[in-house]
């Protein structure tokens, strides 16, 4: 059959279901409710309509009759109306590109998957995930998890202590200020970041999760949040109401601070138990890999401490895990700066946030050498973006909202972060990474907190463009990254304010 014939009969199929082809341009602009819609003659030019403030009924009228006479929108209505959809525009290319095989991995990951429950502790499980390769390394373990709750009880007793150093330290700001009410917004949130949980160890050390595991309100840490900040505001409150009648209010409020953290330890304790003593010896028992009996007798701060001696960094490939830094990718500042966030920390006197802004070219690099070198990697993503957490799969390709609703999502990464659309929400653990023949990585291998129930026995898979749009941190060994980035750390760092996306806990 001629292509005319073909082409004649296709049309006329296409205006007997009342099809639209194509626009000619991305954007439709209607001039009003009765005109046909008119594509602008350039991308720049707007449409000579009359600005109207207020949503006209009619228009909105027009608007549906215009959306049902298309039956792919009708189709669209009956598919997604009654169903999430996400699931609806899930894409099987993607299902079938994202496999759990990689040709770097580390041999060994970590076991057993953990499981974070209904609290926001990622941040934890992902760090502990990463202290605990060295550990099993060191006394040749098959399985091991460390406590997470323990470091979880002096992370809240810690941030409750910063958080009213904070309200005195701004008694001179107003309370309706940006920077009071970000304050009060979330003392003691579950999240933190990697120099957070390095704080805590430091302080603290590490606690076998045997001998500490999680008390319900661990696993469901919601009740007790709401009642320790809900404590802590009227705290505030009090103490800027004291402090206002003070001339030092640091030398005069020292009894009243206290008899607030006292409270809050009270709660803490009661509803997480109280922790092992950082400084005294708590015995541990374990089976290693070859099911020989072991004890080690010693105290939380030198369980840590151990890491760092030669046997341990020889066990753990030449690395030290107390050595590791953050990068960052940032395209709204300046590669090769020292990134901080005013007034953001858990441990008063110790080291607040800090991250080496690169590119995401630097970035992939030095996560690739640590995988060949066998070590796992700590990061930082917006975890809710084009995922799905049964299948385990992130990838931009993943869902394809155009398909649905013909609306095209376009924001750049940092767009994204100045819109206030992405952040780091969730932390979790990098082991592999499969790259192309030309060394180029393709996808990576993702240890999550969420229990075998999620992606596959606990394992997602992260296209390489996934993580080129929504992973923002990296914690690297020194060793894996140039010495021109090593030497960042020196410099004085780019403070953020405390409400900036890189303020955001994972």
């Amino acid at each position: 059959m001629p292509e005319s014939v073909i082409g004649d009969q296709l049309a006329e199929r296409l205006e007997a279901l009342d099809v639209q082809g194509p626009p000619e341009k991305d954007y439709v602009y209607v001039k009003s409710d009765m005109e046909t819609p008119r594509t602008p003659d350039s991308a720049n030019e707007l449409p000579s309509t009359a600005w109207e403030p207020t949503l006209s009924i009619s228009a909105a009228e027009h608007w549906e009759k215009e959306l049902l006479q298309d039956p792919k929108n009708r189709l669209a209505l009956s598919a997604l109306s009654g169903t999430d959809p996400k699931q609806v525009l899930t894409q099987r290319s993607a299902t079938i590109a994202d496999t759990q095989n990689f040709n770097i991995k580390i041999k060994l990951e970590g076991a057993p998957i953990t499981n974070q429950r209904s609290s926001g502790r990622c941040w934890l499980f992902a760090a502990t995930n990463v202290f605990r390769v060295a550990i099993m390394r060191r006394y040749n373990l098959k399985e091991f998890e460390l406590s997470q709750s323990y470091l979880f009880f002096w992370d809240k007793l810690e941030k409750a202590n910063y958080f009213l150093e904070q309200v005195l330290d701004t008694t001179d700001e107003e309370l309706d200020g940006r920077l009071v009410q970000t304050l009060m917004a979330s003392p003691v949130g579950d999240g933190g970041q990697w120099d957070m949980v390095a704080n805590l160890v430091e302080k603290y050390g590490l606690v076998p999760q045997t001998l500490y595991p999680d008390s319900h309100n661990a696993m469901n840490s919601s009740t007790m949040a709401s009642l320790i900040t809900t404590k802590l505001r009227e705290d505030a409150l009090e103490l800027r109401r004291l402090a206002s009648k003070s001339d030092n209010p640091r030398s005069t409020l020292g009894s009243v601070k206290d008899k607030m953290m006292q409270e809050i330890h009270r709660v803490l304790t009661i509803m997480l138990g109280p922790p092992p003593n950082p400084n005294k010896d708590m015995i541990w028992e374990y089976y290693d890999k070859d099911d020989n009996f072991g004890t080690l007798t010693t105290s939380p701060l030198d369980f840590a401490g151990e890491l760092s001696s030669e046997a341990s960094i020889e066990a753990n490939r030449g690395a030290d895990v107390h050595e590791l830094f953050s990068l960052v990718n940032d395209p709204r500042n300046t590669y090769g700066d020292l990134l901080s966030v005013s007034r953001l920390g858990n441990v008063i006197g110790m080291r607040g946030v800090r991250y080496v802004n690169v590119d995401m070219d630097t970035m992939k690099a030095a996560c690739t050498a640590m995988l060949k070198a066998e070590l796992p990697i700590f990061f930082g993503s917006d975890v809710g973006k084009f995922s799905d957490s049964k299948s385990g799969i992130m990838d931009p390709g993943l869902i394809d909202y155009e398909l649905g609703f013909n609306i095209r999502l376009g924001l750049t990464k940092a767009q994204r972060l100045k819109t206030g659309e992405s952040a780091m929400t969730h932390a979790m653990v990098l082991t592999a990474v499969h790259v192309d023949g030309d060394g180029k990585p393709v996808r990576w291998r993702v240890q999550n907190s969420w229990g075998e129930g999620a992606g596959t026995k606990g394992w997602f898979v992260m296209s390489d463009e996934w993580m080129d749009e929504f992973v923002y941190q990296a914690v690297v060994d020194p060793k894996f990254v140039p010495e021109e980035i090593r030497d960042v750390l020196k410099k004085e760092p780019k403070m953020l304010p405390l409400w900036d996306p890189m303020g955001a806990l994972a």
